[in-house]
């Protein structure tokens, strides 16, 4: 990436964090256990969602592919981010810069959250034809339109900043390259691609959150109008959706659809949406969910059983040898 003097911009340094050492030991202690307790709560999702015979459904396969991309997520930043806590000079090559930002907003969860309230509102607004219309066709579908939609999006943005002129000194105050502020470096007039940038991400996302806040208040009355254990059930479903739905979208509409104006709120917005949501999702849906903690349960017991049983094999073959 040329600069005006000749010469060519090769890293960057990320600013996050300008405490002391030892508060920086505090977040290295803190992040390297959020981002285990991420890695193991969607993966433990992940395992029960497959294993499980009693979550072969529509909503738990579409679940299970959420934890998948909350893993990703997580993982394009938090391990550079810890890494950089036990380092004095915090700096990221050009190129690196560039796969955070395509693997961040590749791994976004937009199409897939939408997938997911419409099968809610399938089940609760038309129960009847629930199976035939959320059929396993639908949702490979559903899985394929989200990756689809993920690589456009973020090819849309990359293909354009790639090519841009970077200028010295090129300091980031975040904890990892995202658009917004990589795009200030730029030695060059980027208004078109700023307002890209609006459009593609923060427009999208409030336009998105809106019909998804509609669509839960249309599925809320209906469950009101039927008053019921089922309806209890899917009044619990329906407010971890939406409790997950606000977190994803309320710092990425905050971050995208107002980028260029300088909020020092915004890096600390920034590591909530891709560091501490990845976290919470699990947390949501487990905690609130009977089905997922009993098949978790059975899970662990059959753990047990299976590692009692091959302990059991090999005592008998030291016994008799």
């Amino acid at each position: 990436m040329d600069l005006k003097n000749g010469s060519v911009v090769t890293e960057s340094i990320l600013q996050g964090f300008s405490a002391g050492w030892g508060l920086q030991i505090v977040f290295f202690v803190t992040f390297s256990l959020i981002y285990g307790a991420t890695v193991l709560g969607n993966a433990l999702i992940m395992v029960t969602v497959t294993c499980s015979s009693t979550l072969h459904s529509p909503m738990y396969f579409l679940l299970g592919n959420l934890s998948c991309l909350d893993m990703c997520l997580s993982t394009v930043t938090t391990p550079k981010m810890i890494r950089d806590l036990l380092t004095e000079h915090k700096t990221i090559s050009v190129w690196g810069c560039m796969a955070q930002m395509f693997f961040m907003h590749l791994f976004g969860e937009m199409a897939l959250l939408i997938a997911m309230a419409i099968d809610r509102y399938v089940a609760i607004c038309k129960p009847l034809h629930y199976k035939t219309i959320m059929s396993h066709r639908v949702l490979i579908g559903f899985l394929l339109l989200s990756w689809v939609i993920g690589l456009i999006h973020t090819t849309s943005q990359m293909v354009f900043t790639v090519g841009l002129p970077f200028c010295g000194p090129s300091v980031l105050d975040s904890f990892f390259c995202d658009l917004p502020l990589v795009i200030k470096l730029a030695c060059t007039e980027t208004y078109i691609l700023e307002l890209l940038v609006v459009v593609n991400s923060g427009l999208l996302s409030l336009i998105c959150f809106i019909l998804l806040l509609i669509s839960y208040v249309v599925m809320l009355v209906t469950i009101w109008q039927h008053s019921s254990s089922a309806s209890s059930k899917a009044l619990s479903t329906l407010s971890a959706h939406i409790t997950v739905v606000t977190l994803f979208f309320g710092p990425a509409i905050f971050i995208y659809a107002f980028p260029f104006n300088s909020y020092s709120v915004d890096k600390f917005l920034s590591m909530f949406y891709s560091i501490i949501t990845p976290l919470l999702n699990p947390l949501i849906y487990t905690l609130r969910n009977q089905e997922m903690k009993a098949a978790i349960k059975r899970l662990s017991t059959y753990k047990n059983i299976v590692s009692k049983y091959l302990n059991n094999i090999n005592f008998l073959k030291y016994e008799n040898p």
